[in-house]
């Protein structure tokens, strides 16, 4: 095992009656992680809950507070999104943020029932809010123009050929599906996007066994794109750091999860990775024996929703010091040593 890049992925929470101070929270989170010398910080996008509703907006004031770490989107679900628009509120991110967006998408649409009707203003259940609508998104990234060579537009001083703008060449290399099939693994990986798989997966006709059909996954996807990159996220919270109360409540998290973990869920045989709670010494221990956290080189820490900034603070910390570099993972070059 070889860990080379390591992140994090925060839910964004907000208490009801004052959003701004989860988000100031959540930004200070960014900075610590930062100064801490991880290599990835992302946001997840959510919609109608006490969190991130926008991650490029979210996206767009950490950048300015931060200064070399990656900021990532994991994940939008598409549906919700009119692909050129986001587009542009993407690439104009990565302008602001010196080419350090990874943004990530799904397919999925939570809340469809109560929010498509809303966003879509009207009847949506003919439209393609798949993986044609990523597909979309990721032409207009590529930058090409639109109408044939003639095709000029005018503006206050300028005139030019038109294309989506700004344009940031790099940012189609860094687009990641969130995949939890072999079907999504197959489409990620022939469209030329990055992968990422978490705490969740479909067996489907693979098994069972959790570890097992992540693996199949992630060798499906490298068999078809070899020079592609793979983040695997699990759930960590080590106790050294914490308190006798903090130790309460992440046991208490624990168990309240691990039953979702013994069986799988569905039609599709859907599976849960048991979350990784305890002392570092054990989530080391129990991070070497995971096959499919040995088959990958970035990893991305999935923090639990219930907890405040001071816990996250302190599994990073915790994590950084204690787990990381048993996992081969160094502190990059200009990060606070």
């Amino acid at each position: 095992m070889a860990v080379e890049s390591l992140a994090f992925l925060t839910p964004g929470n907000y208490p009801d009656d004052d959003p701004r101070s989860g988000l100031e929270d959540t930004l200070r989170l960014f900075e610590f992680g930062e100064r801490l010398g991880y290599d990835g910080a992302w946001i997840r996008q959510r919609h109608l809950e006490h969190g991130v509703s926008s991650a490029a907006v979210f996206l767009a004031a950490a950048s300015q507070r931060t200064e070399r770490i990656q900021l990532g989107t994991a994940v939008i679900p598409i549906g919700y999104e009119n692909p050129f628009r986001l587009a542009e509120d993407l690439a104009t991110l990565d302008v602001l943020s010196h080419g350090r967006l990874q943004p990530g998408f799904s397919t999925g649409m939570p809340h469809a029932d109560l929010l498509g009707d809303l966003v879509h203003d009207g009847d949506w259940r003919g439209y393609d809010l798949s993986y044609g609508r990523i597909a979309r998104l990721l032409e207009h990234l590529r930058g090409d123009y639109l109408g044939d060579e003639g095709t000029r537009i005018h503006s206050p001083g300028n005139v030019q050929r038109p294309r989506l703008q700004p344009h940031s060449p790099g940012l189609l290399n860094r687009v990641w599906y969130g995949g939890a099939s072999l079907r999504s693994a197959r489409w990620a990986s022939e469209h030329g996007l990055n992968l990422l798989t978490g705490n969740i997966v479909h067996g489907d006709d693979v098994g069972d066994d959790f570890q097992t059909v992540q693996l199949a996954l992630i060798e499906e996807y490298r068999r078809l794109r070899p020079s592609g990159r793979v983040a695997l996220g699990r759930v960590v919270v080590p106790f050294d750091g914490a308190d006798t109360a903090a130790r309460e409540r992440y046991r208490a998290y624990a168990a309240d999860r691990h039953e979702r973990t013994l069986k799988p869920h569905g039609e599709r045989h859907t599976l849960f990775a048991p979350d990784l709670v305890g002392t570092s010494e054990e989530i080391v221990e129990r991070l070497l024996a995971d096959r499919a956290v040995a088959a990958v080189s970035e990893l991305r820490l999935e923090l639990p929703y219930e907890f405040d900034r001071r816990d996250y603070e302190q599994i990073l910390h915790d994590v950084r010091h204690a787990v990381a570099p048993r996992l081969g993972w160094r502190v990059p070059a200009g990060a606070p040593a």
